[in-house]
């Protein structure tokens, strides 16, 4: 079930107030980073393999593979991925590998219907449970068991919504423990009843500048006055936190309407805004209203680099002109805040960090969730053996 009303209400009511004392959530105190967290490769490299090459990561809303036999391909950091819905409904996640000669099933960023998937290269197929069933002139191949040349599977598990998937094989997870108290907020979200209007990538600065943006309003009316800025006040914000993932409520500038109005005409869609954070690196913001943007960030190659696939959802599917010039409003209303403004901002923070002017950032008191964020990326780079060993 969604959010009720009175869930809704409380959060208004708690941002409300914080408006009416002129502050915001709060951390105990200033929190100093080391810049080399920004720029250090060889840290990167390694918080890399233990974060997003180690930890479930959502690759695909449960509605990217709508039904049975039907696939999802990814290069997911240079590991190249592949995610089905087999014949019995179930999620599973795949090696994109044809285990012959390791080619390739399907090509990056393709998707689709097939109770089948064959290689490009000698016409191996392999079916949607990841099954080798076919071997094109087999009688001449020679002797091999068929029941060992199964595509190399990856962990999966399919909740809130979501397709799960561990980018290592052999490693294995517990969905429920790693999403604890904060899935059933996530599922209260019914993204899996949305309605995908468009899809995009967008290359970014380094993962954690760019990922910065992602966590905290006190940047918006500077940054973002044309667009998210216009109805969003800014360094204001409720904030939770459920182990590594978070949830940040934003005040609207229609709060100030509240001032003497009673709660039970409160419109509950129009005052706060949710943005639900799954560690290490996806963001669901909006939700109230008819429109959402979902944002998956992956580290690219480099500690300067990142990706974004960026996804518009709409409650229901535009069906009149209006309502599908509203979404396009929409789309291009956050492509322009995020590629434009947060980017824009985020590589040149990318560059002028190597100019050696500081040796720290800082996160302020009002800037609680880019401390948990951070804390959580040291906390869990660390559960694995020594950096050193």
């Amino acid at each position: 079930m969604a959010y009720t009303d009175d869930a809704i209400r409380d959060l208004t009511r708690r941002v409300f107030g914080l408006w009416q004392d002129n502050t915001t959530d709060l951390a105990p105190d200033v929190m100093r980073q080391s810049v080399d967290a920004y720029l250090d490769q060889e840290r990167f490299e390694y918080e890399v393999e233990r974060i997003f090459k180690h930890l479930p990561l959502a690759l695909a809303l449960s509605s990217e593979l709508p039904a049975p036999d039907t696939y999802k391909a990814m290069d997911v950091m240079g590991v190249p991925v592949l995610l089905t819905r087999g014949a019995d409904g179930a999620a599973r996640a795949f090696l994109n590998v044809c285990r012959h000669r390791g080619s390739p099933l399907c090509e990056a960023g393709s998707a689709g219907s097939a109770q089948r998937l064959s290689c490009p290269y000698h016409a191996w197929s392999y079916d949607t449970a990841g099954d080798l069933v076919g071997m094109f002139g087999a009688h001449t191949f020679g002797d091999v068991d068929r029941d060992h040349l199964s595509l190399t599977p990856l962990a999966c598990a399919e909740k809130a919504g979501f397709v799960f998937a561990s980018l290592t094989p052999g490693i294995t997870f517990d969905i429920d423990a790693f999403l604890g108290d904060f899935g059933p907020y996530v599922a209260a979200l019914d993204l899996d009843q949305w309605h995908i209007f468009e899809q995009r990538t967008l290359d970014g600065p380094g993962w954690k500048v760019a990922w910065d943006g992602y966590l905290e309003g006190y940047h918006q009316e500077r940054l973002h006055p044309k667009t998210v800025g216009l109805n969003t006040i800014g360094n204001l914000m409720a904030h939770d936190t459920w182990g590594p993932h978070q949830r940040i409520v934003f005040g609207r500038k229609s709060l100030p309407k509240l001032v003497n109005q009673p709660e039970d005409e409160w419109d509950l869609d129009e005052h706060i805004r949710l943005i639900h954070s799954i560690f290490p690196n996806v963001s669901i913001s909006g939700i109230l209203g008819d429109y959402c943007l979902l944002s998956q960030l992956f580290p690219g190659p480099t500690v300067d680099t990142s990706l974004t696939i960026q996804t518009v959802l709409c409650r229901h599917e535009p069906s009149t002109d209006d309502e599908r010039e509203t979404a396009e409003q929409f789309s291009a209303l956050v492509l322009q805040a995020v590629r434009d403004e947060d980017y824009w901002v985020g590589f040149q923070i990318q560059n002028a960090l190597k100019s050696g002017a500081t040796a720290e950032v800082l996160f302020g008191r009002n800037e609680p969730s880019l401390q948990h964020y951070h804390h959580a990326v040291e906390r869990y780079a660390e559960l694995s053996v020594d950096r050193d060993s």
